[in-house]
């Protein structure tokens, strides 16, 4: 059986008749869905209208919103105690320099080591580490009792907000009164204009801090003034030893830092310190 031969010449009349039958298959297929379309559609019939619903009256002025520190059974929410104590945090250096002995003791130290001939030995980090678990030392007893008569009872739920924080301030303010002069309170009350108070309950906390402030640096001063005077007495001995050899091109400070460092050692200078600083406010 012979096989039909194709030939060049007739390619373009074929291309256009596979052209042409693509062309009404495709339109075929395009007529059927338009129709199938057009067939199965069906109109949606819209909903009536509804009337508005009428306006809710307005609630009484109790039944409104209200934000409370306790909670429904009485302790405060997390997130009240949270705020409460991110603001403590941001006041803590605050509270730490006003109403603590940190003041007192930063000084206390800062003046030994100028006594000793060096300003920047120990860091200023060093002494101010020192001074603080030192006050924490000192201050744990009124701590402990803030925390039993005021932190305690609030997160128990037995006590409020402000009452919390009134008991939290009647053992620091009684650890204030105990250090600070009735010189100063008489200078702070004069400086306010306000007249005397009849006894150390009626004083105020504005009028106290300041006054305990002034105490804490005069007594401070004092016992710098007493550290001074050993270290003083051997730089007047080392220069007049200078004087007297005729070495006064030699700075006499870098002949007296050793005998200064050698006598502060031996004396155990800074268990002195330290024990002075607490005995200042009735420790052991």
């Amino acid at each position: 059986m012979r096989r039909p031969v194709v030939r060049i010449s007739d390619s373009p009349r074929l291309i256009r008749r596979s052209l042409a039958l693509a062309l009404a298959v495709a339109l075929a297929v395009v007529v059927v869905l338009i129709t199938t379309t057009t067939g199965h559609a069906t109109p949606l019939n819209p909903l009536a209208p509804t009337d508005p619903a009428p306006p809710v009256p307005p609630g009484a002025p109790e039944d409104g919103l209200t934000v409370e520190i306790n909670g429904p059974n009485g302790t405060p929410s997390s997130s009240i105690v949270m705020l409460v104590g991110i603001t403590l945090l941001s006041v803590a250096p605050a509270l730490l320099l006003m109403m603590t002995s940190f003041t007192k003791i930063f000084v206390v130290l800062a003046m030994a080591r100028n006594a000793l001939g060096l300003p920047s030995i120990p860091p200023n980090q060093v002494l101010a580490g020192l001074a603080l678990f030192l006050s924490l030392f000192i201050m744990a007893p009124v701590l402990t009792e803030v925390n039993a008569s005021a932190v305690q009872p609030f997160l128990d739920g037995r006590i409020d907000f402000s009452a919390a924080l009134d008991a939290a301030s009647g053992p620091l303010r009684q650890f204030m009164l105990a250090h600070t002069r009735e010189e100063d309170l008489a200078l702070m009350t004069r400086a306010a204009d306000q007249p005397n108070p009849d006894n150390a309950e009626a004083v105020s906390l504005l009028t106290l801090i300041p006054a305990f402030m002034i105490s804490e640096l005069r007594a401070a001063f004092i016992i710098g003034f007493v550290i001074f005077i050993p270290f003083l007495v051997i730089d007047l001995v080392v220069s007049a030893a200078l004087m007297s050899m005729g070495m006064m091109m030699l700075p006499p400070v870098m002949i007296s830092l050793p005998f200064k460092i050698l006598l502060f050692v031996l004396v155990d200078g800074w268990g002195l310190i330290i024990t002075s600083l607490i005995s200042s406010y009735g420790g052991s």
